[in-house]
């Protein structure tokens, strides 16, 4: 299964960027982004994002 995951802007929230990732990468990502303090939004990805 696949991942959309967007880092957020601290101030209103809006995505500022996006990726798709395979599930394995999903735990590193939100480490990652853990320690950074990041706001990141996960969502399962469109068939289409492949």
């Amino acid at each position: 299964m696949r991942f959309e995951i967007m880092r957020l802007d601290d101030v209103d929230g809006s995505a500022v960027d996006s990726t798709v990732v395979d599930a394995a990468s999903v735990n590193r990502i939100v480490q990652q982004a853990a320690s950074l303090g990041q706001r990141i939004y996960i969502r399962p990805a469109d068939s289409a994002a492949r």
